[in-house]
């Protein structure tokens, strides 16, 4: 990770979870992280323990919502003007609602496609331009994810997210095939965890957090921090070495 020390990494979703997590661990690993969420007091509360524990990076707390592109291009406009663009974006943030295909709401539907395969993209789009246009040829766009971008989960609840999380396979192999094209060496990589304890599920189901517990109490989950460690490994390849997707899941976690 030596090499990355002094640059800048943008991490999506930063206020909680998994993103807290990679936020945190770019930060002890030397990176600029300019983290981004709708709410920032728990990133800038994360920031704070970042320098008290005398991490040699920095964490910058930004407010943004990705489901609106006109915030994200303010964003890493921001980003140039202030840090002079990007070398790492984590594409991190997503939610789920609990909507089937048969009787879903199609607004929660279009949240889902706003957040996790739009926002997600413009992302990856204006952090290839940011990268291009200063001539940063060894970058790194990593998308978080999930095992259900590969299976078909099976729970009605999840199945509209799921086609979210199969987008984002796609893009991600598709974002590879055109770096290539360019005959760029920056890399595009996919983290795919499968149950990772946070307040994801919980949240997924927040009318029956019961459900939520007896997942949690299954079996022994992953935690944020292993996909965080995960995620290092990715960077810290050699940089001939294109990791197009890494599935991260519990010892006794069955397949979805």
């Amino acid at each position: 990770m030596d090499r990355w020390r002094g640059r800048v990494a943008l991490v999506t979703g930063a206020s909680v979870g998994i993103g807290a997590a990679i936020a945190k661990s770019l930060s002890q690993h030397g990176m600029k992280v300019i983290g981004c969420a709708r709410n920032v007091e728990q990133i800038e509360n994360l920031a704070s323990e970042c320098v008290r524990n005398g991490f040699s990076g920095t964490l910058v707390p930004y407010k943004c919502d990705l489901s609106v592109e006109e915030e994200i291009l303010s964003m890493f406009a921001w980003i140039k003007d202030q840090h002079h663009g990007v070398e790492v974006c984590i594409n991190n943030a997503g939610l789920a609602f609990p909507e089937p295909l048969l009787h879903g709401k199609t607004s929660y539907w279009r949240t889902m496609l706003d957040v996790n395969v739009i926002g997600l993209s413009v992302c990856a789009r204006e952090a290839y331009q940011s990268m291009k246009e200063r001539n940063v040829d060894d970058g790194h766009i990593i998308n978080i994810n999930s095992m259900c971008g590969h299976r078909v989960m099976n729970h009605a609840d999840a199945h509209f997210y799921t086609a979210t999380k199969y987008a984002v396979t796609a893009l991600t192999e598709g974002l590879r095939q055109e770096l290539r094209e360019t005959k760029s060496h920056i890399r595009a990589t996919s983290i795919s965890p499968g149950l990772v304890e946070t307040t994801f599920t919980t949240r997924f189901y927040s009318d029956k957090p019961e459900i939520a517990a007896a997942a949690y109490r299954s079996i022994k989950c992953l935690q944020a921090e292993d996909i965080a460690n995960a995620l290092v490994y990715v960077l810290s390849g050699p940089s001939h070495v294109q990791i197009g997707d890494l599935q991260v899941m519990p010892l006794e976690q069955m397949y979805l």
